[in-house]
């Protein structure tokens, strides 16, 4: 019990320490868990958590593919390969903030389907920064709106969560994806509400601008005229759809696509190697400042996971609940799957936790799919979790704080939340089959 209580007061310490910006997130991130490991009792094996949390396979993966990444899109980006597309959308939404944000929504919605969340990063990331910025939106929407309609698609069965969840619970896909459907509208209709509302607060703070791609071309400074490639366009676009392809239908891992497809872009787009070495230096600082933040971040995890924090943690919520609360089980469920999923890693909940919750829910009459629908209705509040790494890139990548990113998502994500502990009880899954 008493290493339950140090962890509890090591999230909120965490957490205040970064809402209230008294320290960095990457300081937050490394020295706090270390700090309570040792007051926890770890003593020496503090450390060894930390460095196992640093080099997990899952952390060197994310790091891999975000360094090359962000380094090919980077590229696209000096080329001038989205400056069509920009020009498009921008045509498009007219210059009006409450269509970008809603325009942006609807692209991570579709750009999601493919159920990879790095991939709906960048792509919305590159297409919408630059209308963002001419615009003078707060890129906190932009993020917030990419995270949340991703976190849906996302429980898709082909998703992280839900496909961690097939393997715990046995579940017929086809049928988990009709029961699915319904609860996914759900929190849809949550994020397009959010979307319309926060796009008219931008509308009333802006209002509605007249911008032509044309006058943007005038703000692009000297270097970034001399590394635009208007005349390659077609071979960079051509090359963009087989870099997606590789990774979504053949399956080629990322990080080795991302990799040579940057060496194939600097080579043919850039061919004096002092401007190459220039567009790599350019896009270094993006890299490392990612790369720390995915590093730190798994400093935190290794503290929660390695040590087995995490699990003691659960474990002591789940004793807490009475057996005279039986007939609100799934409920329960639905709620803790909040907190945990917030804390843990989908591999920590889904298979050290979910299955103890679902032999307690099933022998108080619940069926194996309302469990497994309960345990995902969580998943609307992992957006604003600290333990995700790809959340520091994101707020790396947009140039914002992380603890403005957590103000503004954290209350969008309860919003979410609540929209889906409705859905569930609409949708017959707190009640006993």
């Amino acid at each position: 019990m008493y290493t339950v209580v140090v962890g509890v007061i090591m999230l909120l310490v965490f957490m205040g320490l970064i809402l209230s910006k008294r320290i960095s997130a990457l300081t937050a991130l490394v020295v706090v868990p270390v700090v309570f490991g040792f007051i926890a009792g770890y003593g020496t094996d503090t450390f060894k958590f930390a460095v196992l949390g640093m080099i997990d396979s899952e952390i060197g993966a994310t790091v891999a593919m975000l360094a090359f990444a962000i380094l090919y899109f980077g590229i696209m980006l000096n080329t001038g390969l989205f400056d069509p597309l920009a020009g498009l959308v921008t045509k498009f939404m007219k210059g009006d903030p409450l269509r970008v944000i809603v325009g942006t929504a609807i692209l991570s919605t579709l750009v999601s389907l493919d159920g990879d969340g790095t991939t709906t990063v960048m792509i919305c990331c590159a297409a919408l920064i630059p209308i963002y910025t001419r615009l003078n939106i707060n890129k906190i929407y932009l993020a917030a709106f990419i995270i949340i309609p991703n976190g849906v698609i996302n429980m898709l069965p082909w998703g992280g969560p839900t496909a961690r969840l097939l393997a715990v619970i046995p579940l017929d896909p086809n049928e988990m994806l009709l029961r699915l459907l319904p609860l996914m509208g759900i929190g849809l209709v949550a994020a397009f509400i959010m979307a319309f509302y926060f796009g008219f607060q931008e509308r009333k703070r802006l209002g509605i601008a007249d911008i032509s791609m044309e006058s943007a071309q005038t703000r692009l400074d000297e270097e970034e005229q001399e590394l635009r490639r208007p005349k390659m366009i077609w071979f960079n676009l051509c090359l963009t759809v087989l870099c997606m392809i590789a990774i979504i239908a053949v399956g080629i891992p990322g990080p080795l696509v991302f990799a040579i497809s940057s060496c194939i872009a600097l080579t043919v787009n850039y061919r004096d190697l002092k401007l190459e070495r220039r567009v790599i230096e350019r896009n270094a600082e993006g890299i490392v400042t990612v790369c720390v933040m995915i590093l730190g971040a798994g400093v935190f995890m290794g503290m929660l996971s390695q040590s087995g924090l995490a699990n003691e943690m659960a474990g002591a919520l789940i004793s807490v609940i009475p057996e005279s609360w039986s007939g609100f089980f799934n409920f329960i469920i639905a709620v803790i799957s909040a907190p945990a999923v917030w804390i843990l890693n989908n591999d920590a909940f889904y298979f050290g936790i979910v299955p103890v919750l679902a032999k307690t829910a099933a022998a108080y009459g619940y069926s194996d799919m309302q469990i497994g629908l309960a345990t995902l209705i969580g998943q609307s509040v992992r957006g604003c979790s600290p333990v995700i790494a790809s959340l520091y890139f994101l707020a790396s990548y947009l140039k914002i704080e992380f603890s403005d990113f957590q103000r503004k998502m954290i209350p969008i994500s309860l919003f979410s939340f609540a929209f889906y502990l409705l859905g569930g009880a609409f949708l017959g899954i707190y009640t006993p089959a």
